[in-house]
């Protein structure tokens, strides 16, 4: 049977090109910012802005008033196309875009969160061989589907694919056997929130939690939140993930996330980025076990994988590894992770999330 790739012909930024109809950006922020840079490149213009109604104040934005979905209905009629530009995990959010998507044309455009480029149909076909041999390591049957629908949504911004083969976030503990004996190291802990989420699971019985996060407010915020459980059993680090034990440039206004930059960056605007320490997870762990491994550190995984290299050889712990971060994680993690070790069983799962920032390897 052909590789599914073969049968597809357009992405969604040829058919955005192509069409007649007006182009509507839904959301304010650094999405929209991105998709809007694509559009201008491409010559696609952009017609308006919308909001949710709550959000509508009379303000601007990108040069835009921004607008209501009714306003824009009323223009338009059903003549217009909306590109969703954020992301959400809230149930009622999804469910009101999936209702929105159900009266208009809507898509959600994929741009990566860290890096450049696009996965456009060409790129997929320059890494076609690649992306084959991912799928074909595969464990499963709901692998293969996830992978195959997260990169038909990447090329054609259907959210459709996404819901198709999400499974719940709970289901990763069953996947990948977690029990009450894991020494667990979490990368990117941000507030402490998965590390709850492991102790919920794990109900408080495990032998130690290492945990780091680069951000210092955030890094605050996991110590008192996890206060209870004592230095004994947890060690946690405000520093950042990488291949190498060194400092780099973070960007503050990152929000959530805490993402690195390149250094040159960095000193043209010091009230906005500071350096940052980073280590390597073999440093940390100075040749002591984990069990479980779990990484999302905005679009440093492939760094932090490198920096457990001898960690993954001599221990291999289970893996829970985010995919969505960098146009090539979907294929370029998982072969790296089979490259240093044949033992793992990889699957890929997505949990519900528009638009693919909840897309990860496990490997066990």
């Amino acid at each position: 049977m052909d590789f599914f790739l073969d049968e597809i012909n357009e992405s969604l930024w040829d058919y955005l090109k192509s069409s007649d109809k007006k182009i509507v950006l839904y959301g304010m922020g650094n999405g929209a910012e991105k998709i809007k840079a694509v559009l201008d490149e491409r010559e696609i213009p952009v017609a308006d802005i919308i909001a949710s109604d709550e959000f509508v104040r009379g303000h601007s934005f990108l040069g835009f008033r921004v607008k209501k979905l009714a306003e824009i209905e009323e223009t338009y009629g059903d003549d217009f196309i909306i590109l969703m530009c954020f992301g959400t995990q809230l149930p009622e959010v999804m469910e009101k875009i999936t209702e929105i998507s159900k009266k208009h044309e809507l898509y959600a455009p994929n741009v990566p969160v860290v890096g450049e480029g696009l996965f456009t149909l060409d790129y997929a076909r320059e890494h076609r061989d690649e992306l084959k041999k991912v799928y074909e390591l595969l464990a499963d049957a709901q692998s293969k589907k996830v992978f195959e629908n997260v990169i038909r949504y990447k090329l054609s911004g259907k959210l459709d694919y996404l819901v198709e083969c999400e499974t719940p976030s709970e289901e990763k503990y069953d996947l990948l056997k977690i029990g009450i004996e894991e020494i667990y190291l979490d990368m990117g802990a941000y507030d402490g929130d998965t590390v709850v989420e492991f102790l919920n699971e794990t109900s408080m019985q495990f032998k130690k939690i290492y945990a780091i996060e680069p951000d210092a407010k955030n890094y605050r915020k996991m110590k008192r939140r996890l206060y209870m459980i004592g230095s004994a059993l947890l060690e946690a680090y405000n520093c950042g993930a990488w291949d190498e034990d060194t400092s780099v440039m973070f960007d503050l206004r990152s929000g959530r996330s805490s993402k690195a930059v390149p250094t040159g960056e960095g000193t043209l605007n010091p009230a906005r980025f500071r350096k940052i320490k980073m280590i390597k997870a073999d440093t940390l762990l100075r040749g002591q076990p984990v069990t479980y491994l779990k990484m999302d550190v905005e679009g440093a995984e492939e760094k932090a994988i490198n920096g457990a290299r001898e960690t993954i050889l001599n221990f291999a712990p289970k893996l829970n590894i985010a995919l969505y971060h960098r146009n090539e994680d979907i294929f370029k993690i998982p072969l790296l992770i089979n490259s240093m070790h044949k033992k793992y069983k990889l699957y890929m799962r997505h949990h519900p999330y528009f638009p693919d920032w909840d897309t990860n390897l496990y490997a066990l």
